[in-house]
């Protein structure tokens, strides 16, 4: 397989064990919490622990490794306690996937609590200049998820992202990773060709394809512009098929590590991989 694709893989017992739950099912990239991400805290990543990290990663046949952020973190919140702690606990979750060597961090935006969108906007821009002026040195992208736009989450349009984007002092250090799931319940089509095109050339327009750095593959359980996340393997949502072959078969998008997040464990992903594998037409 000349493309990047994978699921994302536990950690437990060790960032090393990683590498090996992701050949077992047929992985070229993976995607990793590098810590338990229902904790605000956790212990720094020891010399050790980074040395078998590293030297897993060396021996190991996947190619790229894509880090997603705690769900607990809020760059958006309008408490300003959560907001500090979010905060710092992004700035941990920096420290850790640099230390890796790991090259894209993923995170949702934010969720703006009621206290309205360009309000939370600002406060992620914000957000995301005041952890990169704290890291300055850091070679790790940071990369905003597209959102279904349920409750208050920010990141459902691609005109969101842009804003955001438009206010950063370095927007060279961001970039986008883009959830089919997502998009889909938000309001973006790619169930045929002619609005699979439609859809990546807005994106194309209002981001820029160059900054699409990743990509989440996930059916969705709701129906189109729903505004819900819910995430179903591929070809048995909303989606379906047609959908998955054209990004697949997208030779714009080969070397971008596309991953699965899709429901059912171990079984399930070693299944949609063999599916979306067989899409690729030679």
């Amino acid at each position: 397989m000349k493309c990047l694709i994978g699921a994302h893989v536990s950690i437990a017992g060790g960032l090393a064990n990683a590498f090996s739950r992701g050949e077992k099912i047929g992985c070229t990239t993976i995607q990793i919490f590098t810590k338990n991400q229902m904790q605000w805290k956790s212990k720094p990543l020891s010399n050790e622990q980074i040395k078998r990290y590293q030297q897993s990663l060396a021996n190991s046949t996947i190619r790229s490794v894509l880090a997603h952020d705690s769900y607990l973190i809020n760059l958006a919140s309008p408490d300003e306690n959560l907001l500090t702690k979010s905060g710092q606990a992004f700035l941990e979750e920096m420290d850790r996937a640099e230390k890796l060597g790991i090259s894209y961090l993923i995170f949702h935006p934010g969720s703006h609590k009621g206290a309205g969108e360009n309000f939370g906007l600002k406060l992620i821009a914000d957000s995301i200049n005041y952890v990169q002026k704290q890291r300055s040195n850091y070679r790790l992208k940071l990369l905003l998820e597209t959102t279904a736009g349920q409750g208050t989450n920010l990141g459902y349009s691609f005109e969101q992202l842009k804003q955001i984007i438009d206010m950063l002092d370095s927007p060279h250090r961001v970039g986008v990773c883009l959830d089919t799931c997502h998009i889909f319940a938000a309001g973006y089509d790619i169930r045929t060709k002619s609005n699979y095109m439609k859809t990546f050339d807005k994106f194309d327009q209002v981001i820029g394809l160059e900054r699409l750095h990743a990509i989440h593959l996930n059916d969705s359980k709701k129906e189109f512009g729903s505004r819900v996340d819910r995430h179903e393997n591929i070809g048995k949502g909303e989606i379906g098929i047609e959908g998955f072959r054209l990004i697949m078969n997208d030779e714009r998008f080969i070397h971008i590590p596309k991953v699965l997040e899709t429901p059912g464990g171990k079984q399930k992903f070693m299944e949609n991989l063999e599916l979306l594998k067989n899409l690729v037409e030679s």
